[in-house]
């Protein structure tokens, strides 16, 4: 049987998931991207916590069950991919000020969480700040390095990468086109995806300071610590609805406060980087899955906004079902691209 051609338009990491999804099943797969080997995407600036129930705090049910069934796919994800970074210590909620529990608490109850006093945490994590006043442990919550995922895809898509900037999907010639260009994807099908804006610092000082990731709220100030094994910590991030890929002085000072704040042993780390990016985002900030239209020969996924890594396999599974039988899984129907139409 001859291989079903598939485009695939974008080469961040929902494009690259879907594709190295597509080809594991026999399709003769093109991804599309202006820069195929570069660092222009959303997956390059997001720190890799793959936290269902944090995330889909107060978001509407169906995402819920979506991401749920996204983080059951991580394991055997990640056994296809190598080493990445893949960690399961689980992440630390904390809050420093009587406020910043108050609003921790509703959280916390969500996800059923038992809290914990400051000397609690304390004892799981000896570098937290003794001002922190209480915290809660999630010890299902795990974390992976996005830009190594991506490098180990690009690496399964040898010679299947194209460096093209597509403006029009007449423009390729295949039997099914994926569209999966983040906030770009609105130009070229006309959804309501736009960018949001995050600002993200890598901090690197000797490994060992953290072991947990740490979720926080410092004087009403959010942020999140990913440490790595290698000595680097990600702090992030703002969330801005802006276009701009300008780092400001003001999203820069208000992610360190809140770090040392929480991590005052941070004071003595190296800021290596300060890193701008676009989370694509859809009215209700839930994804885009599905038949762009009536003919199915275009097939949309994007709009992940926060939640693009986390979603990455269920995304490539649920896509590849589509393109190879026409349906899916029902967890896909209420994010159908046509809602908003």
């Amino acid at each position: 049987m001859t291989p079903v051609p598939v485009a695939v338009v974008g080469g961040g990491i929902i494009g690259l998931s879907i594709a190295t999804e597509l080809l594991n099943r026999g399709a003769d797969v093109t991804v599309y991207d202006p820069a195929p080997e570069g660092t222009d995407g959303a997956w390059h600036v997001a720190a890799g916590m793959l936290a269902p129930g944090g995330e889909s705090a107060f978001e509407y049910p169906h995402l819920t069950r979506l991401l749920e069934a996204g983080y059951e796919l991580w394991p055997p994800f990640v056994a296809g991919l190598g080493e990445v970074g893949y960690d399961r210590a689980g992440t630390l909620s904390l809050a420093l000020t009587a406020d910043d529990v108050a609003e921790a608490a509703r959280e916390w109850k969500h996800q059923k969480l038992t809290p914990l006093t400051g000397s609690q945490v304390r004892d799981l994590e000896t570098a937290i700040s003794p001002r922190v006043r209480a915290g809660a442990f999630a010890s299902a919550e795990h974390q992976v390095d996005p830009r190594k995922v991506v490098a180990a895809l690009r690496a399964s898509l040898t010679g299947r990468l194209v460096a093209r900037t597509v403006s029009d999907l007449s423009e390729l010639d295949a039997d099914v086109i994926v569209v999966a260009a983040g906030h770009r994807t609105g130009a070229l099908t006309g959804l309501p995806i736009r960018p949001v804006k995050g600002q993200v610092l890598r901090l690197r000082g000797e490994p060992g300071l953290l072991r947990h990731v740490l979720h926080g709220a410092a004087d009403g100030r959010h942020v999140y610590l990913v440490p790595r094994a290698d000595g680097e910590v990600v702090v992030g991030a703002t969330q801005e609805e802006r276009a701009d890929r300008m780092p400001t002085a003001g999203g820069v000072h208000d992610l360190l406060r809140a770090a040392l704040d929480l991590v005052p042993g941070l004071a003595d780390h190296e800021l290596t980087e300060v890193t701008v990016g676009h989370r694509p985002g859809t009215p209700d900030n839930a994804p885009l899955l599905g038949f762009l239209d009536d003919d199915r020969r275009v097939v949309v996924a994007a709009g992940h906004f926060r939640n693009g890594i986390l979603l990455a396999p269920i995304t490539a599974r649920l896509i590849a079902d589509l393109v190879f039988t026409g349906s899916a899984d029902p967890i896909i129907d209420a994010f159908a691209p046509g809602r908003f139409r």
